[in-house]
């Protein structure tokens, strides 16, 4: 099998969440090819000084990581653009669904890069509703401090926003929102504690688990209704 990298945007990332990470998007009638690239370094490159600047991208670059059939990627030909680093295979829109069949394992994430612009996945329901992706980690730390049972459901309900949106929390600073670092790494490790405990098996960000690691869980407290936050 042969590693492959592409750089995809934050509509993208959300569909490949809807396939369960196993399959790429149909392109859009005006994108006659997938460009899948050969070097980590190179999707970095695109997702960091192209994806961030684009609206259609959400202004977020995501680095993902594919593992792709010997037999079936040596129908194609390898095609360096630009610099001598710069190579990507060129596969015809109407052959991605076999492209999809090709792939080994499930498409994993290796890197973000965000733009000043970036707003995140703004879920439609429950206490994240409408909510930015800065606006949605105050309130679930706040949800914390109101009802941990309360903040679990969150999680479940809005898995979705939580994984799309947990690459920037990693990166963001929150101290302008009265949160220090240190309740920061708290708040992450919860939200990893959160994921473990709804069972859901797609990996957030490395430090997520590695601030778990050093937390212990407390019992799920006695439920209460689910409150309604301001960021006034």
């Amino acid at each position: 099998m042969t590693q492959l990298f592409r750089p995809v945007g934050l509509q993208e990332m959300s569909l490949l969440w809807d396939s369960e990470f196993r399959e790429f998007p149909p392109r859009l009638v005006h994108q006659p090819f997938f460009y899948p690239v050969v070097t980590a370094d190179y999707a970095r490159h695109i997702a960091a000084h192209w994806n961030v600047n684009d609206e259609t991208s959400g202004f977020v670059g995501f680095v993902t990581r594919f593992a792709v059939a010997d037999d079936y990627l040596a129908a194609f030909e390898r095609h360096v653009v630009g610099a001598r680093n710069h190579v990507e295979y060129w596969i015809p829109s109407e052959q991605l669904p076999s492209f999809n069949h090709a792939l080994t394992d499930p498409i994993s994430v290796d890197d973000a890069f965000f733009g000043p612009k970036f707003v995140g996945h703004v879920p439609q329901m429950y206490g994240l509703k409408g909510k930015d992706a800065i606006q949605q980690f105050v309130i679930l730390a706040r949800t914390w401090d109101y009802s941990r049972m309360d903040f679990v459901c969150e999680v479940s309900a809005n898995r979705k926003a939580v994984y799309l949106n947990s690459w920037f929390w990693a990166q963001h600073d929150f101290t302008d929102f009265g949160i220090g670092q240190d309740q920061k790494h708290k708040v992450m490790g919860r939200l990893q504690k959160a994921w473990e405990f709804n069972q859901i098996t797609f990996l957030l960000p490395l430090i997520f688990r590695e601030n778990a690691k050093r937390m212990e869980w407390p019992e799920p407290p006695e439920s209460r209704p689910t409150p309604r936050y301001s960021l006034s």
